[in-house]
């Protein structure tokens, strides 16, 4: 294996054992709900965590700033002098510009080290393919500009689409508007959207119902993977507290595309706390986002 850690956030959300298996360094996003704060070391169980917004409670996020960073890669240079960071999207967080700042301070004070910071512009298990694909990389022997060049030029083929079970949440964040919220919860619409090439997330279909929502995704997968059909040895399937629906996802990719490897974690915290209870993401690589 390649002498370089690579470094995410708990926005990835990938796995627990994956993160520990792989030797992965995390960046923690803290977030309050209930008027209590939870970070690094003081942890919700995410079920909990649902079940509280379930309950009415919102939670709030905040993003790491330029202090944690440095600490993050200072904390790991201890490990090893080689740092490929893979962050969340500039598009819905101040963290990569954050980050970038540290790097140069913390390469200012150690001259024999090298930090490389890439907005991923991908967000969820998104992030967290492109992370399982750097750590595939890294396991083949690949040096850390060679990780890092191969996953700037795949960023725009990683292809999110996702469907959210509640509007409201969406209107918190701003992404409908109030009457859309009212409205297409009263009629059942759920709004199928992506994550575009510069990291934002934009509504592109609405469809009538849960099941055809689940569909949607699927179908979209099928017209934006192309010729990147091989390159997909592994999909990444993420919810919010929605296993039984994610499987059905799953299901109906490997019924589909013959695609057998999948991983499947929950959404958490810091993303669920903007797309809600009941989201299904889907995440592949394509030819386009």
């Amino acid at each position: 294996m390649s002498d370089f850690k690579i470094i995410t956030n708990t926005t990835a959300d990938l796995p627990a054992d994956y993160i520990r298996e792989n030797n992965l360094g995390l960046m923690v996003f803290n977030y309050t709900i209930k008027g209590e704060t939870y970070s690094k070391g003081h942890e919700l169980d995410w079920k909990e965590f649902y079940s509280m917004m379930r309950d009415g409670n919102m939670p709030t996020t905040s993003q790491v700033n330029p202090e944690e960073c440095r600490l993050y890669f200072e904390n790991y240079l201890k490990e090893c002098r080689q740092l490929l960071y893979i962050c969340f999207s500039s598009g819905l967080s101040g963290t990569y510009n954050n980050a970038c700042l540290a790097a140069d301070m913390v390469m200012e004070e150690h001259p024999d080290c090298k930090i490389t910071v890439i907005d991923s512009r991908c967000a969820s298990m998104g992030e967290g393919l492109l992370v399982h694909k750097a750590v595939m990389l890294q396991k083949a022997g690949r040096s850390m500009d060679e990780t890092a060049d191969w996953v700037e030029e795949h960023i725009p083929h990683l292809v999110h689409i996702f469907t959210v079970d509640d509007l409201n949440h969406l209107y918190r964040g701003g992404r409908v508007s109030r009457t859309a919220a009212v409205v297409g919860t009263v009629v059942g619409i759920k709004p199928i959207l992506h994550v575009d090439g510069e990291g934002h997330l934009i509504p592109i279909q609405k469809v009538r119902g849960r099941k055809k929502s689940l569909h949607a995704l699927v179908d979209y997968m099928a017209e934006k993977m192309g010729r990147y059909r091989d390159e997909n040895d592994i999909i990444f399937i993420s919810h919010g507290d929605a296993l039984e629906d994610a499987e059905a996802v799953r299901d109906e990719v490997k019924e589909r595309f013959g695609i057998d490897s999948f991983l499947i974690n929950h959404i958490g915290p810091t993303i669920g706390a903007h797309s809600g209870p009941g989201t299904i993401a889907l995440f592949f690589m394509g030819e386009s986002r």
